[in-house]
């Protein structure tokens, strides 16, 4: 009987043991994403890299790679088709993710392809928060130099029927929660009011400069709050 009983005991303390090991060597599960993926879009005569200082404050802050992706287009082209292109950079960062929505962040003239995007697009159903920086919502008189060269910056000088259309009825449309951030110094934007977006935050962040408004760590700080 106690032979039986001492290999009993052996028996399950093997099988203990192997139990342990296996639960040791099993791969961690996989986490869920933590953040909505965030999609920055940069304004006129720019790029995807003038984002660089913000993208390396979300990953200091435990967001990781693939949820920061910014997008590149071709500035000189009106907003609307950068609007449709726009739609489609989404669609692929909520297929690669895995996420349902993503939050927006623009810089100066990124604002009307995006604002274009969430109003005609269906771009609502796909974006939890839109923040605008130094955005160019309701045009600026500094366009009229460029209007003769390029769509894009047509559309963007105070007046344009673009413009017209986009602010027509409702400017923060769906269930998105949109900010605004603007200096009081913005020597890009005439008047610096025209940043304002009625149904958002409004947030007067003080004089930063226009081309500093997406590199500001101040800046960035109260976005990051805004989206978390």
């Amino acid at each position: 009987m106690q032979r039986t009983t001492r290999r009993i005991a052996t028996a399950c303390s093997a099988l203990a043991t192997t139990l342990l090991l296996s639960l040791s060597l099993s791969p961690a599960p996989a986490h869920a994403a933590t953040h909505d993926p965030v999609v920055f879009v940069h304004g006129l005569s720019s790029s995807a890299s003038s984002w660089d200082d913000w993208v390396g404050y979300f990953k200091a802050d435990g967001y990781s790679a693939s949820e920061l992706d910014a997008f590149s287009y071709d500035w000189a082209q009106s907003n609307a088709t950068t609007a449709q292109q726009l739609s489609t950079e989404i669609r692929n960062v909520l297929a690669r993710t895995g996420a349902s929505k993503v939050d927006v962040v623009v810089h100066s003239m990124g604002a009307l392809s995006s604002r274009y995007y969430l109003k005609n697009l269906g771009g609502t159903s796909y974006v939890d928060d839109f923040v605008s920086t130094a955005g160019v919502n309701h045009g600026t008189s500094t366009a009229s130099w460029c209007a003769w060269l390029y769509t894009s910056c047509a559309e963007m000088n105070t007046g344009s029927s673009f413009l017209t259309s986009l602010n027509s009825g409702d400017e923060t449309p769906g269930s998105v929660s949109y900010a605004s951030y603007w200096s009081n110094c913005d020597d890009a934007l005439t008047p610096d009011t025209t940043a304002i977006l009625s149904g958002a935050t409004n947030v007067e962040v003080g004089c930063v400069s226009h081309t500093d408004m997406n590199n500001d760590h101040g800046v960035y700080e109260q976005v990051r709050d805004f989206i978390g």
